[in-house]
């Protein structure tokens, strides 16, 4: 059996292999295309072990390679980098380097998704370069507006009244242009980007996982979608603490000697699920309950900042308990959830649509008011787990103090924790 090594780039690469006596020997050159990976192929054996570094095209050539060897490793290139740094680095040195690493067991490798969960992300990243693209072009248009000394009359430039503010706004000939150019591109994105979640809906409508985290305030189809496809398989995650590392929220820790410091966040693994997770906790703390109250704590601290980054964190941790357990949030506004499950079925290919507002056309005003009242309800509810949230922990940290003050070890709960919501 061969532990074979492939550093690849985007159009060439090179092999190398560890023999059954530890020597590493040169394959050659590789050319990353369709007739030089079948090439490759042909000089594969079925026992060979393949490693190869994650890249752009890796996860396509491990799937034409898995068939023809025994197993492909897809390795971490940072981590391998920490292991096997080499002063003098050419492409065929890090082929072999990786076999040899591979050879020893030593590969720090990643988890392959399934096909499935690698359209998801493909789905889930289009979108997010989209949105770059949208926000690019009202980029524009602001400049255009900052530039003329306009100023929208109203929150949302790009509404319905907003739109109708800047058809009248009074430009010079190349500014009126530039901006229409720009409004043009901005609507042909938004109408690309209102496909694709029609697209990421109909691949997430009967995941269990999107459904959990969408009963979680703050968490919407996208996040919820972007979620379930870096994720994968929850069960490869031992701990809530494994998937906060693994989206980059957890502390950076530093020490030299007796010294330590705990610094910002690390910001490892994917930049787009967290920048969403903020996303989602400012949205979070605006809904009475628990994660508010929270937030509110650490604000009082830390700041604004530090407080949300906090509150992105917890939702990382109550999104594992949730999916582990198999579980709803018990904090969920059933109206707010209800409303996200209803978007996911209708993008999802449900015909049967409300209206906008949510309510069923034709609908009696005695319905529309037992709604309302019902919403007054949810959230009174909300604010009040947010309450007792806020005391348990008070007297948390006031039990804390006692035990501190007369030396005594703090152990078993303060108090009762807030009742879960009746049904």
């Amino acid at each position: 059996m061969r532990s074979i090594g492939l550093d690849l780039g985007r159009h060439k690469g090179e092999a190398a292999a560890v023999d059954g006596h530890g020597r590493a020997v040169s394959l050659g050159s590789v050319e990353v295309s369709p007739a030089g990976l079948a090439d490759l192929i042909g000089r594969l054996r079925p026992d060979d072990r393949v490693v190869i570094e994650a890249s752009t095209n890796t996860w396509s050539i491990a799937e034409l390679l898995t068939p023809h060897v025994a197993q492909v490793v897809v390795s971490n290139p940072l981590r391998t980098r920490a292991i096997a740094e080499a002063k003098v680095k050419t492409d065929r040195i890090d082929a072999a380097a990786l076999a040899e690493l591979l050879a020893a067991d030593y590969i720090p490798a990643v988890w392959q998704p399934d096909p499935d969960t690698l359209a998801r992300r493909r789905l889930v990243s289009l979108r997010a370069s989209l949105v770059r693209g949208r926000t690019g072009e009202r980029n524009r248009v602001a400049a255009i507006m900052g530039r003329r000394l306009a100023t929208c009359p109203v929150s949302d430039p790009f509404g319905v009244a907003g739109r109708a503010w800047l058809e009248e706004l009074e430009l010079p000939a190349d500014e009126r242009l530039a901006l229409d150019l720009h409004l043009r591109l901005h609507d042909a994105i938004a109408a690309e980007i209102a496909l694709t979640e029609t697209a990421i809906a109909r691949s997430v409508r009967d995941s269990a996982y999107v459904r959990h985290m969408l009963s979680v305030p703050g968490i919407g189809l996208t996040t919820a979608a972007a979620l379930d496809a870096l994720i994968g398989d929850i069960a490869r995650f031992a701990r809530p603490n494994k998937l906060v590392g693994y989206l980059g929220l957890d502390p950076a820790v530093r020490q030299s000697g007796a010294r330590s410091y705990t610094g910002h966040i690390s910001r490892a693994g994917q930049a787009h699920a967290r920048a969403l997770l903020i996303e989602a906790a400012h949205a979070a703390v605006r809904t009475p309950g628990p994660l508010a109250g929270f937030y509110l704590r650490i604000r009082r601290r830390r700041g604004a900042g530090v407080a949300i980054v906090a509150v992105a964190r917890k939702l990382a941790v109550l999104v594992w308990h949730l999916l582990t357990k198999d579980l709803d949030y018990a904090w969920s506004p059933p109206s707010a959830s209800a409303a996200k499950i209803r978007r996911l079925e209708l993008l999802g290919g449900d015909r049967k649509r409300l209206s906008r507002a949510g309510i069923v056309m034709g609908e009696p005003e005695a319905a529309r008011a037992a709604r309302k009242a019902g919403r007054a309800r949810e959230r009174a509810m909300l604010t009040g787990a947010q309450t007792a949230y806020e005391r348990f922990v008070a007297s948390r940290s006031a039990r804390a103090d006692a035990a501190a003050a007369s030396g005594e070890r703090l152990d078993g709960p303060a108090g009762p924790e807030p009742a879960a919501p009746r049904s």
